[in-house]
């Protein structure tokens, strides 16, 4: 018999028994989801933060506290946590630095602020971020409309803000980005006047850009300053090429302003943004091991029960296989017969599957800010994984089958 034949005997099969055919496939597909799912939230969670650091450049670096970055916790250790940044160790740093690069003090005020303009106002999960003139540029933002804040307002501290694209389409309906200028917004009952508008940049899982508003350094020191834990230093150089001297001499740089003594480890540390998306990758890479191995243990057990199905299925058709091999059906007929069954129920349960995990896996990513994701090298494990799963469910009760007599195949009741 051709593939095809064998293929068609399978789905008659399928649904001359389709209440038990169906309950197994459920199974294949519950665990072709869990794996499919999991790792198609891991890529888009992977692929919206990695997008977000490199919308940095490459040629960008941070200066932090020790203990605090990406790679703090690396393997389950963590380092001491340094010193905080202070004010004047950040403008220290400025001032200091000579390499040529641009460096950018900025410290976030607070993550969950109402802005108000009237009666509208939007959801109490506005950020707040005081920025420097560099800030923009360094931390790789646009703008749509408007001007930055200059280096003169940043230290004078005056209420001016730069809104990000969601607080503009909040706050003011039916708006173009330059109808908005001039116009006045109130955080905490604070008016501040809007300068500038950001142009759309997205969310990762953890922050949503749209969702900032960006006001002078000093300004936010004066209403927001009991809540800033510690500053940010960023710095950018001119050319990818130089970042590596340039992080040399900002590390020394900074370990006189700490004053840390000569044979003493630094109490900061210096983070690349290729840096940070390569340990994304890395540890992504550890969480997607994991669940491959943890779908691996699903898909197990719903291979015994497959087994299980197709040791009954071939017990109940003994009578049927008889009369094929009386009809002149030989062994691998037979074989080939009850492993292309198998096989099918798992390509049925694994499309199944593969179609609820890409929806459950994209339904998380939804929920923390990620963009659509369609995992095709998963699509593909997961066909593949099935294929397996069907020939190995299906090898003993398929080899049991074509060995079976046909005198008393016949004789069975």
């Amino acid at each position: 018999m051709t593939v095809t034949e064998n293929i068609s005997i399978a789905f008659n099969a399928i649904r001359s028994n389709l209440l038990r055919a169906v309950l197994t496939l459920l199974i294949i597909a519950f665990g072709i989801m869990a794996l499919v799912g999991i790792l198609t939230s891991i890529d888009a969670m992977k692929n919206s933060l990695t997008s977000n650091f490199a919308s940095m450049g490459t040629n960008t670096f941070n200066v932090i506290r020790k203990g605090t970055g990406l790679g703090g916790g690396r393997r389950g250790r963590r380092s001491n946590v340094g010193e905080k940044i202070t004010y004047k160790q950040a403008l220290s740093f400025k001032e200091k630095y000579q390499y040529p690069a641009a460096v950018s003090m900025s410290a976030l005020g607070s993550m969950s602020t109402v802005a108000k303009r009237g009666s509208v106002e939007t959801d109490p999960n506005t950020t707040v971020y005081g920025a420097d003139e560099n800030y923009l540029d360094v931390a790789g933002y646009k703008l749509a409309a408007g001007r930055n804040i200059t280096a003169l307002e940043s230290e004078a501290g005056r209420n001016m803000v730069i809104i990000g694209a969601a607080i503009a389409e909040k706050l003011f309906e039916n708006y173009t980005n330059l109808t908005i200028l001039g116009k006045t917004i109130s955080i905490r009952n604070i008016q501040f006047t809007v300068i500038g508008v950001m142009e759309e940049k997205g969310s990762s899982m953890t922050f949503n850009g749209d969702k900032m508003v960006l006001i002078p350094l000093q300004t936010l020191r004066k209403y927001f300053g009991s809540q800033t834990d510690s500053y940010n230093l960023s710095v950018m150089v001119t050319d990818a090429l130089n970042i590596d001297p340039a992080m040399a001499e900002a590390e020394g740089v900074f370990r006189r302003v700490r004053k840390t003594k000569i044979g003493e480890d630094s109490d900061f540390e210096l983070e690349k943004s290729d840096g940070l998306i390569s340990l994304i990758v890395d540890n992504t890479a550890t969480l997607q091991v994991a669940a491959i191995f943890i779908g691996l243990i699903t898909l197990l057990g719903a291979a015994i029960g497959l087994m299980n199905i197709m040791l009954v299925s071939v017990t109940e058709r003994t009578r049927e296989i008889g009369i094929c091999k009386s009809l002149g059906a030989t062994r691998r007929t037979i074989l080939v017969q009850f492993l292309v069954e198998a096989i099918v129920i798992c390509q049925i349960g694994g499309l199944v599957g593969i179609v609820f995990g890409i929806l459950a896996g994209n339904g998380v990513t939804f929920m923390v800010g990620g963009a659509f994701v369609i995992p095709w090298a998963w699509i593909a494990l997961g066909f593949s994984l099935c294929f397996v799963v069907g020939i190995i469910s299906g090898l003993y009760p398929a080899v049991k089958a074509s060995r079976l007599d046909p005198i008393e195949a016949l004789r069975y009741e």
